[in-house]
């Protein structure tokens, strides 16, 4: 199975499950569906192929003109979430237009997937929460106001300027991020839920996109 193949998931939070010797282990429950395949993108017409998922139904007040117009094309209720996953031109030609997806043809028990979203967004954060400095050491000998700063930032006249990169406050989190090589510990088909172990980013009801690893460096048992 090609490793980019992957569905639209829905975070819906952690819990614990416990395997045939009685150990424990931590897992995030991702609803992988209703996936819906609601379109294609083809060489000859887009300049690339990908297959083009949506996840649900939308309320019909929250659809859009436009939205309705291409739905209304296919056939198809309005999907909530729309992504898509880029393809071999010849994996595609293997899915219809209106076809569902099931998250058990996709990924089995044991296997390892990457799974991205967008973590929780901090606000504008310090030096301290955000890179995690140390901050300074002494608050005396008339330290005012510099207990949590990031220190000087200046250099002299080589090279005279402030390098790109530099550790400062600012944003911290809202960013997209993919935790890699995390295992599948069970798949629920009937509820189409993958759990899958270890950490996911985001918040709960947060959508993230689960396919293959693509640097996984030994097999899935």
């Amino acid at each position: 199975m090609n490793k980019n193949l992957g569905l639209i998931g829905k975070k819906l939070g952690n819990t614990q499950i416990f395997d045939a010797e009685g150990l424990v282990h931590r897992v995030t429950a991702i609803e992988c569906g209703p996936c819906t395949v609601v379109g294609k993108r083809t060489p000859e017409r887009d300049g690339y192929s990908a297959l083009i998922l949506g996840w649900g139904t939308k309320r019909e007040k929250s659809v859009t003109k436009p939205e309705a117009g291409f739905f209304k094309k296919i056939n198809q209720k309005a999907a909530q979430e729309v992504q898509e996953f880029r393809l071999p031109a010849d994996v595609v030609a293997k899915f219809e237009v209106g076809q569902a997806l099931k998250p058990s043809e996709f990924f089995s028990e044991g296997q390892l997937v990457d799974v991205c979203g967008d973590s929780k967004g901090r606000g504008f954060a310090g030096v301290m929460k955000r890179h995690n400095f140390k901050g300074s050491r002494t608050s005396s000998h008339g330290t005012h106001e510099y207990l949590r700063h990031g220190g000087a930032i200046g250099t002299n006249m080589t090279p005279g300027r402030v390098f790109p990169g530099l550790r400062m406050p600012g944003q911290m989190g809202d960013a997209r991020v993919t935790m890699q090589n995390l295992r599948v510990a069970k798949v629920i088909d009937e509820q189409n839920i993958v759990l899958v172990e270890g950490g996911v980013p985001g918040s709960r009801n947060t959508f993230v996109t689960v396919r293959g690893a693509v640097k996984a460096k030994v097999k899935a048992s």
